[in-house]
């Protein structure tokens, strides 16, 4: 069981862990946007293969998403069932 300037260490660690891990939103963030942005330009392009870019675009967004998630479960996990730490 950790004390004292160990558990300290511990808990800077996993608070500082739980911020970079919920950093993934902003980069999921980022590539959906220009995801759309290059969907709703390619059907400006060729509104004919309008079904076929939506759903491509929609397979890569989600994709994309699950990263995010990821990094929110992880930070969840930090934080609120830390393992290193038994409080």
């Amino acid at each position: 069981m950790l004390e004292g300037l160990g558990l300290g260490i511990a808990i800077a660690g996993s608070s500082i862990g739980a911020g970079i891990a919920v950093l993934t939103g902003v980069g999921a963030g980022v590539g959906q946007g220009v995801a759309a942005a290059k969907a709703a330009e390619a059907v400006g392009n060729q509104p004919e293969a309008k079904s076929d870019i939506i759903s491509t675009m929609i397979l890569g967004q989600a994709v994309t998403e699950s990263s995010a998630i990821y990094g929110l479960v992880i930070a969840i996990i930090l934080i609120f069932v830390n393992p290193w730490i038994k409080l």
